[in-house]
């Protein structure tokens, strides 16, 4: 019997609505394909401070300025209408600002010069005088934010004081600080920051801890790099509102000297100067000099890092109202 060729249909063979159903299948493919593919986001990541530079050499706030110790963040692009609210555009700001200033570690004592976002919780151990000791638990420090462009904004709540000695134990007072970056340029373009910041601190704590007056903190900042190495200056006076005739009026003078090494780890020394006029302190003055160390920043979950850090200060003049203070700093930049 002869063999008898199928008709294009069911069995087998293709129909004119097959072929046209194909060949819509195939110009519609890699379409499919791109609209399957996830999306890619830009990686977020020190300044007490870090960017990524295309030798991953600036450090210290990406998602983690900060302070910290080296963070760095692209700054983030919306890419779909849910990335346009205000937490995203408030984050997509805190990039660019970072973005646009050097990636310096933030020192175990001097203020960090540069506007980070971060909590940061520090701790310390001191000798006092008398033999005994005391433990600073939070050291007047908190919550840093970028709220604008070149504004940093700190709530610091009360730090809690345990002396060994006959002093009672308790909470000191509220302090706050607001940085305003005047210039800066990154790593590459001059690498330096200026800024002028105004502090103080409300008396909510109970004396001894507290100090029962209010206080205004005026400051000059300024930081320059080298390198890998760089140099942060702060220079301000503490004036309290009223009790100047007890607590005198100081001048403050830092200046910290920081080695980025690898990228994550950060040796330094510090200088720290109290200046008083005034008070019962009237005439003295006392010098430490800090050798510190910062590790980090480290990833911990999206733009939250981690790094931490540790110094202890050592009394370089006859007079000082402490030795031997030891501090551990945890920064938690976003």
């Amino acid at each position: 019997m002869p063999f008898k060729k199928k008709p294009y249909g069911v069995n087998g063979f293709l129909t004119d609505r097959n072929l046209v159903a194909i060949a819509i299948l195939l110009l519609g493919f890699p379409h499919i394909l791109t609209a399957q593919e996830p999306k890619v986001t830009s990686e977020t990541g020190l300044g007490d401070s870090q960017l990524i530079s295309a030798d991953n050499d600036q450090s210290e706030n990406s998602s983690g300025s900060d302070d910290g110790a080296g963070t760095s963040n692209q700054p983030i692009q919306a890419t779909n209408s849910r990335d346009n609210d205000w937490v995203h555009a408030w984050m997509r700001n805190v990039d660019k600002v970072r973005a646009s200033q050097p990636h310096f570690v933030s020192p175990i004592v001097t203020t960090h010069v540069m506007l980070v976002q971060q909590f940061r919780y520090d701790m310390s151990w001191q000798q006092d005088p008398g033999g005994t000791s005391t433990s600073n638990y939070g050291m007047s420090k908190g919550l840093e934010i970028i709220p604008v462009s070149r504004l940093e904004v700190g709530i610091f709540p009360p730090n809690y004081l345990a002396h060994q000695s006959s002093v009672p134990d308790g909470l000191g007072d509220l302090s706050f600080q607001v940085k305003f970056r005047a210039f800066s340029a990154t790593e590459g373009r001059g690498d330096y920051f200026v800024g002028f910041f105004f502090g103080g601190s409300l008396p909510t704590g109970t004396p001894p801890n507290g100090v029962g007056h209010s206080i205004l903190s005026p400051t000059l900042a300024a930081a320059k790099g080298f390198g890998n190495w760089d140099v942060q200056t702060t220079f301000g006076a503490s004036l309290p509102v009223s009790g100047a005739n007890i607590l005198g009026r100081a001048i403050i003078f830092n200046t910290a000297v920081n080695y980025k090494l690898k990228g994550k780890a950060w040796p330094m020394l510090e200088q720290n100067s109290t200046f008083w006029s005034g008070g019962v302190l009237d005439g003295k003055k006392q010098v430490f000099l800090t050798p510190g160390l910062v590790l980090g920043s480290f990833s911990v979950a999206e733009r939250l890092r981690f790094a931490i850090g540790a110094g202890v200060q050592i009394a370089m003049t006859e007079f000082h109202q402490y030795n031997h203070r030891w501090t551990l700093s945890l920064r938690f930049p976003f």
